[in-house]
């Protein structure tokens, strides 16, 4: 069953563990995902390339639930370059902003501490799509709905892995229980500074970090921001606060205004009316 959202999760959370550093870019994660489930073609499959990279999908939205980004380094001069790749996917962060934000409770925690998307219940009001630090959800345009990655809730309800981690030939993508695919990933951290790699780093795995970590992290070659990741993630109610803040304050300026108006138009209707009545 599901748990909701004012339940406090039981179970160990569940996710995904993605090496970026063995990942050969052959989308097979997407080509799985889309066949599991049963998501239409971009543009009815006409072809779809930008034209400036080999990357047909592009991003993340509501057809496209894994993505595997092609980030294609070149140096000012363009005489070299390097190709990164990472399959990026929902995170399901530990503290969801779509969760958040949610007005009819159509996006709910499962007892995997994954969070899933009611598509019966979305009323398409994209509030998620705005509070999402990821750019991950977008709205379906078959069922007008906001949709994202479930993490394959329904694979895990029969005892099987996510078709996009079953699909991965280099096992970049990886599912488990997080605790373990923590120590996975801070042995491969520890094996590629060995090797060299200076600036590898493990991205949302630190559960004191940005958003109480993330049950889909990665381990990274380079800097967040060169897979367009944000540095430093944050909820929207966190982003709100200051605004709040100011918009409280305007209304009790905007409120002390109108009464010193109200005042000031009585006080010149009884002093018309107090004329009025001394010239009869």
């Amino acid at each position: 069953m599901m748990a909701t959202t004012a339940q406090k999760f039981q179970a160990r959370p569940m996710g995904f563990f993605t090496d970026t550093t063995i990942c050969i870019g052959c989308k097979a994660c997407e080509v799985a995902c889309k066949q599991w489930n049963e998501l239409p073609a971009t543009n009815g499959g006409a072809n779809t390339l930008s034209g400036i990279s080999y990357d047909n999908t592009r991003k993340l939205d509501g057809i496209h639930w894994r993505h595997v980004k092609f980030i294609e380094d070149f140096t000012p001069d363009r005489s070299t370059a390097r190709w990164l790749m990472m399959s990026d996917v929902c995170k399901h962060c530990v503290q969801a902003g779509c969760l958040e934000v949610c007005p009819t409770g159509a996006i709910i925690r499962t007892e995997y501490d994954t969070v899933v998307i009611q598509s019966d219940v979305c009323n398409g009001c994209r509030a998620c799509i705005a509070a999402c630090p990821f750019g991950v959800i977008d709205i379906n345009p078959v069922s007008r709905t906001a949709q994202k990655c479930t993490l394959c809730y329904d694979r895990l309800q029969a005892g099987l892995e996510p078709a996009c981690a079953q699909a991965c030939p280099t096992d970049s993508i990886q599912f488990g229980y997080i605790d373990e695919l923590k120590q996975r990933a801070n042995q491969r951290l520890r094996q590629l500074k060995e090797q060299g790699h200076t600036k590898a780093q493990l991205y949302g795995a630190d559960e004191n970090g940005p958003l109480g970590g993330l049950n889909a992290f990665y381990l990274l070659d380079d800097d967040p921001e060169v897979y367009g990741l944000p540095r430093n993630p944050q909820l929207p109610s966190k982003n709100l606060a200051p605004s709040s803040g100011l918009s409280v304050l305007g209304a009790i300026v905007m409120g002390i205004l109108g009464l010193v108006s109200f005042r000031k138009n009585r006080m010149d209707r009884f002093a018309a009316e107090a004329q009025e009545r001394g010239g009869e």
